[in-house]
């Protein structure tokens, strides 16, 4: 009897000790989430030409090649949990993300030592840069097969007494954490308190390589960790369904709210520097701690959401549009950078509002919905790109672009409106 106690509780303080380091492995992909838009500026300023037509543009596609590569993960990143298990997943994910730094480095030895560029649209373009892309697309990769782990993993492992919803709840605030600390990383330790519009190539060898070794420590750590037998998919009877997913008017509706959704918060917490650069002055110094509030007041409101038990999903997407829709029209009309910090709570609760509303009484068709709403996470690197194409276009003033994220906040108000009703 005591042996059986005794082997009960040491699987779970083997559980508990392997939901810490998932926790570890949300705080990274935050991290390195955010880390990825926060290069914009200085690769902008170390590689891109100063003047040109496609700066801008150029320089967004740095966020739009990392989230470019979640569509294209899903699949394979499910098929290797199948085959290989959690942690040796974990571990080809963790590989990649350390190719993908190796990758940066390649990058910036590229620009250094063998300065090959071409010309695009009248503007000569290194091609160090466009190595720098596929950089941020393999470690878009392992972000996304570390999700795809994170998120079943913390759906099936029982800790104590916490559901699923507060694993993922503690999961998100976790990797809300690492995104907000993240710009004041890049600000204070990768480029150690230099301007990120004075950043040139040669500053970012020492501090990626200083990355690239805590990575292989943290790899060679969850290496050794052996994680409690757990069961591999939550949905083993197969349904036949009568219809198509896209007949339900909420789902088609709630995948594009969801895309436009996580385009219009990466492109504020992403191109919030861009704008603040691009003004000059005060507005340029403070520019990742605009980043890094913005963030925070995310986490705020993740955490303030979390007790939000008895107001509905409608009422809650319905105020963080409202809410996000009369800030960001504050900010074009003072021009003013800070004001769009305090976005970062209404974007907060939009996510699992609009997941809620566009899933809700789909009976066994919901899998296959949440399947289908994970494709717009795409939006995250669409939208940017399209704002930093309209920076372009309006000769480098991102103060009007804004309007471009009003639109999307206006469709995101008509689903809290109409789009995710039932017909």
């Amino acid at each position: 009897m005591e042996k059986g106690k005794v082997t009960l509780q040491q699987t779970a303080l083997k559980k508990i000790w392997v939901f810490d380091v998932m926790l570890i492995m949300y705080f990274i992909v935050g991290v390195f989430t955010v880390i990825n838009q926060q290069f914009q500026i200085p690769l902008r300023s170390s590689m891109l030409p100063k003047e040109g037509n496609i700066t801008n543009a150029l320089v967004t596609l740095l966020n739009f090649s990392w989230f470019l590569a979640y569509p294209f993960s899903e699949k394979f990143a499910t098929r290797w949990l199948e085959l290989y298990g959690y942690r040796r997943t974990m571990l080809l994910a963790l590989i990649i993300l350390i190719s993908g730094l190796e990758i940066y480095e390649l990058a910036v030895l590229q620009h250094l030592y063998i300065p090959v560029k071409l010309i695009i649209i009248e503007t000569e373009i290194p091609l160090g840069f466009f190595t720098f892309l596929i950089g941020s697309f393999v470690i878009g990769i392992s972000a996304a097969v570390l999700q795809v782990v994170l998120n079943l993993y913390l759906s099936v492992s029982s800790v104590g007494n916490t559901t699923a919803l507060q694993r993922q709840m503690i999961g998100g605030s976790v990797n809300s954490i690492g995104m907000a600390i993240a710009p004041l990383m890049v600000s204070h330790f990768i480029f150690y308190n230099v301007s990120l519009s004075d950043v040139n190539s040669s500053q970012f060898l020492f501090p990626v390589f200083i990355i690239i070794l805590i990575m292989i420590l943290v790899t060679v750590l969850v290496s050794r960790i052996k994680f409690p037998d757990l069961p591999e998919n939550t949905n083993t009877q197969t349904i036949p369904l009568q219809k198509s997913i896209w007949s339900f008017r909420r789902v088609r509706l709630g995948l594009w709210a969801l895309g436009i959704y996580v385009g219009i918060e990466v492109a504020v917490g992403a191109n919030i520097n861009m704008y603040a650069v691009s003004l000059g002055h005060s507005f340029a110094l403070k520019a990742t701690h605009m980043a890094a509030l913005y963030w925070g007041f995310l986490l705020i409101g993740r955490l303030i959401g979390s007790f939000l038990k008895n107001v509905s999903s409608q009422r809650q997407l319905l105020t963080g549009a409202v809410g996000a829709i009369f800030f960001l029209l504050l900010t074009i009309i003072f021009n003013n950078p800070w004001i769009l910090t305090l976005i970062g709570l209404f974007h907060s609760i939009m996510w699992p509002a609009i997941f809620t509303l566009a899933t809700d009484k789909l009976g066994p068709y919901t899998a296959k919905a949440s399947g289908i709403l994970m494709i717009g996470v795409i939006g995250g690197g669409i939208i940017p790109l399209l704002q930093g194409i309209s920076a372009d276009i309006l000769s480098g003033i991102w103060r009007w672009t804004w309007g471009l994220i009003v639109l999307g906040e206006v469709y995101v108000l008509f689903y809290a409106l109409s789009g995710y009703k039932i017909k």
